[in-house]
């Protein structure tokens, strides 16, 4: 398997750019007839992670609730597997801001086995900031902006 460009310099460097992490115990219904973890299942969790990641900033009510006048929708995605998990098994999830633009994020998402801290998963992917009665993207909140910067120890640009 070709190795992950998003992962720089280094895997251990990498994973210490994470500020974010939660944990995700596997249940039965994620896993496959051999008892692994669906490949499926690792997107389900970034999404997962997204959501717990707004909400810890204190906006995901601005883009994840119903009623609200913004949306979030996935541009692309993509992981990488690394190990196998299993039922029952205790996985933390990071997540992490690795580029702030106008109205959409690139994020990445690592998954690691909490037993034997084993890397299972990473990931990468762009979200993109809509207004829901036109469609179109619109510019990240000014607020949002800063708490992704600060929390994520990362420059504004512009």
């Amino acid at each position: 398997m070709a190795r992950a460009t998003y992962i720089q310099p280094s895997l251990e460097e990498w994973l210490e750019k994470f500020h974010f992490m939660t944990k995700i115990t596997i249940r039965y219904c994620e896993t496959d007839m051999s008892g692994h973890l669906n490949n499926t299942s690792h997107l389900i969790y970034f999404e997962q992670g997204r959501v717990e990641y707004f909400d810890n900033l204190g906006f995901g009510d601005l883009v994840l609730d119903y009623n609200a006048d913004l949306m979030v929708v996935v541009a692309d995605i993509a992981c990488h597997y690394h190990s196998e998990a299993f039922f029952r098994e205790t996985l933390r999830l990071g997540v992490r801001v690795a580029r702030l633009g106008n109205s959409s994020l690139e994020l990445e998402y690592c998954l690691i086995a909490e037993e034997k801290n084993r890397l299972v998963a990473t990931g990468r992917g762009t979200i993109v900031l809509l207004d829901k009665k036109t469609r179109r993207s619109v510019p990240i909140p000014e607020k949002a902006r800063e708490s992704i910067a600060l929390f994520e120890q990362m420059e504004l640009i512009g």
